[in-house]
């Protein structure tokens, strides 16, 4: 099992379609995936049509008095499961913050699933909480999805810096990619032209702002599968490529 977390410590900055569209290009490999929305905003369950609830407390899960698997739902894409999210995941952090080993909860949580799913992704909420130091903790490979703007920009630097003093574990890494960039305006331009990418742990995939990405809030369905010859589902499948190439070997995306 190959868990990738899509994080960033700030929102808006295509988050959850990256999760939705990788989880997706997972499951149609045939390998059986699992996209976990622990966002309460459900963004990634509302495009998968799955409703927003689940029969659990959030301290229930955590302490695995209610197992994970009794909440997973199956999606329209044959080898694709959500464990979808609703509001009440606004808890996670105030729950984490009471109980013991909080960093080492979602980690466990998922053991059970180990021999079920192949990939797992993560649609994690924004922010730099004790959720996000849990789920870095189970993870083998953080996503951060950055808009070519000033102060996404920052926000990754940000997030580097923490990295700086607070590293992942052993094997895991991070690894940057541009989202909802903009050619036509002058300031993405020039950061994508200006970025260096391998100093700053970056992929040089880029995804595309276009209308195809948001129209799945219409189509409730990924680009990949509703527009699979755009432009925005060829650099997901190439972010794809990106992700099996550091869950089949080590070293090459190291941080």
């Amino acid at each position: 099992m190959f868990v990738t977390a899509i994080f960033s410590i700030k929102g808006g900055v295509g988050k959850t379609a990256a999760a939705v569209n990788l989880a997706t290009l997972a499951s149609m490999t045939g390998d059986k995936t699992l996209l976990i929305d622990l966002d309460p905003q459900a963004s990634s369950t509302f495009y998968l049509k799955v409703k927003p609830r689940i029969q659990t407390t959030v301290k229930k899960l955590l302490k695995k008095k209610s197992p994970i698997e009794k909440h997973i739902k199956a999606t329209d894409f044959i080898h694709l499961d959500i464990l979808p999210a609703s509001i009440d995941f606004r808890a996670f952090d105030p729950v984490l913050g009471k109980i013991k080993r909080p960093v080492d909860r979602i980690k466990e949580m998922l053991e059970p699933l180990e021999d079920k799913y192949r990939w797992v992704f993560i649609d994690c909420p924004p922010g730099m909480t004790l959720l996000a130091e849990a789920i870095f903790s189970a993870s083998d490979l953080l996503m951060i999805p950055v808009v070519p703007t000033t102060l996404s920009v920052r926000t990754y630097n940000d997030f580097r810096e923490y990295m700086s003093k607070h590293p992942l574990k052993t094997g895991s890494r991070y690894l940057g990619f541009f989202s909802m960039s903009d050619r036509r305006k002058n300031l993405h331009r020039e950061i994508l032209d200006n970025w260096d990418y391998q100093k700053e742990f970056f992929s040089e995939i880029s995804i595309p702002y276009l209308s195809d990405v948001e129209r799945m809030g219409v189509t409730r369905k990924p680009v990949v599968s509703f527009r699979p010859a755009s432009e925005a589902s060829h650099a997901f499948a190439k972010l794809w490529a990106e992700i099996k190439k550091a869950a089949g070997s080590s070293g090459s995306l190291e941080n």
